[in-house]
């Protein structure tokens, strides 16, 4: 085809897509009328004003406070704003202790894939280079009363293999200087408590709704509605940093921009109802642009039970639907592709806890492992609980047990002969040493023929939408000629650029410290001058 062919062709689809119908408009793309000056009872300034106090925000107002900037942060919750217990590093003092090392170039490599390429690589190589360093810095400013030990749940498999890089903040037995007592509410005290040392606010029940620019098109304010219900004006003389999370709470927004979120029947995150999406809003408002969709989603297996194993995954019709030698967001999003695909069962029979220690080596991960499991410890440790919980999920009513496989498959709600002739196959496929059906490694199939007999029921939670606006190596966001927003910086969950279409559980916990590299990264650049 000649040139100018091709460009006629070209022009032509254009064409066609623009007059094949019309999307409808979502409430948030029409920006609201301005606040009335009337109802703006004061203005508060400071040097820096943040929004959101999740550990993205408070890292920013940490790394500000050291750097001798006056801060004032803005909460709409009542309190801390934190969840899961997990921050990753690539590489650390903890792992090499342990004799643990991450290749760099190899890790990225394997996130641009996992990722679709859809990755801003300053950004991942910004995270590579700098995670120790921040994931050091928060355990320095903790002091002597708190840790970082090295978690060993990760998955070993040959694809999607993670690494042993995630890492669990924990409070040191005796310390009393910590309300929390590790993860992700004690990484936020420690910094939270920076912020308020150093002598510098933290606002909270207060909602930011409006940003607010100067003549020359610089953002200079926030205007927040306080607990009272009056309004306030919050000016940053350098700087106005988004830090509030990402859209998960906001289904018009997640069917725009991640609509597989939808289909998830549990939201994980908590505290509920926070991330709707506010700091997005107020960025497009204030002209920023938005990274295409569809954005990343974080679908952890905790709908039901906190286990899955890789034993036999059954969908809600009986069947088999999957190879379960996977990562958990694969299984995550496979369920969700099943009919009624809230949740599904991992089937399996009473040897379950001697056949998943036996093969934890070459296994393994979230959801297989204990939250809680450190390096090198030994699946049969006095301190693995797992079996105690299934009993607990069985009288709880989320697993079933049962002496036949026929009663089992009453009791799941599933068609019996189905389920059964489900069974029949997949202990044939054990017999025979390979999975012809999904491909599973032969080490991992296990015969379900030793009563009583389990069906674990699991399903994803909506825990996160990664993806925001599009923002430059100093988190600046930029607008639609890739130029910055003078004064606007977003930190976090808010930002674009980090992940593709999938959440890269390479590295699990990679969020808390992808979120500490960019709140320094904005901070340097704000204590630098734009």
């Amino acid at each position: 085809m000649a040139d100018k062919e091709l460009m006629d062709y070209i022009e032509t689809k254009e064409n066609a897509r623009e007059g094949a119908g019309t999307r409808r408009a979502y409430s948030w793309e029409t920006p609201p009328e301005p606040i009335s000056e009337e109802l703006i009872t004061e203005t508060v300034k400071a040097d820096v004003v943040i929004v959101g106090g999740g550990i993205s925000g408070l890292g920013t107002g940490a790394r500000c406070t050291e750097k001798g900037l006056s801060v004032i942060v803005l909460e709409k919750y009542k309190g801390l704003v934190a969840r899961g217990a997990h921050i990753a590093s690539l590489n650390s003092p903890v792992m090499r202790e342990k004799g643990v090392f991450i290749d760099k170039q190899k890790f990225a490599r394997e996130w641009m894939r996992i990722s679709g390429s859809r990755v801003n690589e300053e950004f991942l190589w910004l995270y590579i280079n700098k995670s120790e360093e921040a994931l050091q810095w928060l355990v320095d400013l903790g002091g002597e009363d708190v840790t970082a030990l090295l978690y060993g749940g990760y998955y070993k498999g040959p694809d999607f293999t993670e690494y042993p890089g995630t890492h669990v903040i924990v409070r040191k037995p005796g310390s009393t200087k910590y309300k929390y007592g590790g993860g992700a509410m004690l990484m936020c005290e420690i910094l939270q408590n920076v912020i308020l040392e150093g002598g510098n606010k933290i606002i909270r029940n207060t909602r930011a709704e409006q940003l607010e620019k100067d003549g020359s098109g610089r953002v200079v304010s926030v205007i927040a509605k306080g607990e009272d219900g009056k309004y306030r004006r919050f000016a940053g003389s350098r700087a106005v940093v988004l830090a509030t999370g990402d859209i998960g709470g906001n289904p018009e927004m997640v069917e725009a921009f991640a609509p597989l979120g939808l289909k998830a029947g549990r939201n994980g995150y908590y505290p509920p109802g926070l991330n709707t999406g506010d700091g997005h809003k107020m960025a497009y408002w204030a002209g920023g642009v938005f990274e295409p969709a569809s954005w990343a989603l974080s679908l952890h297996l905790i709908g039901y039970s906190l286990y899955d194993f890789f034993f036999l995954h059954v969908n809600r019709r009986g069947k088999r639907f999957m190879n379960e030698d996977t990562w958990v967001q694969a299984k995550a999003i496979r369920t969700l592709m099943q009919p009624e695909g809230e949740w599904a069962f991992s089937v399996f029979d009473s040897k379950w806890f001697r056949e998943v220690g036996e093969r934890i080596s070459i296994s393994g991960g979230q959801f297989t492992e204990p939250l809680g499991f450190l390096y090198g410890q030994s699946w049969f440790s006095e301190a693995n609980d797992v079996e105690k919980t299934i009993e607990r999920y069985v009288q709880k009513g989320t697993c079933f047990k049962c002496d036949t496989i026929e009663e089992l498959g009453q009791k799941m709600g599933v068609p019996v002969d189905v389920f059964k002739a489900t069974v029949d196959r997949y202990n044939e496929l054990y017999r025979l040493g390979r999975d012809l059906d999904f491909g599973k490694r032969s080490e991992l199939l296990t015969s379900i023929d030793k009563p009583p007999y389990y069906a674990l029921k699991y399903g994803p939670a909506l825990l996160t939408v990664f993806g925001g606006m599009v923002t430059d190596i100093d988190m600046r966001i930029l607008d639609k000629d890739s130029n910055p927003i003078p004064g606007l910086y977003a930190v976090g969950n808010i930002g674009g650029g980090f992940h593709g279409v999938d959440y890269p559980l390479l590295l699990n916990g990679n969020s808390h410290c992808r979120c500490l590299v960019q709140a320094h990264a904005a901070t340097d650049a704000i204590a630098g001058g734009e």
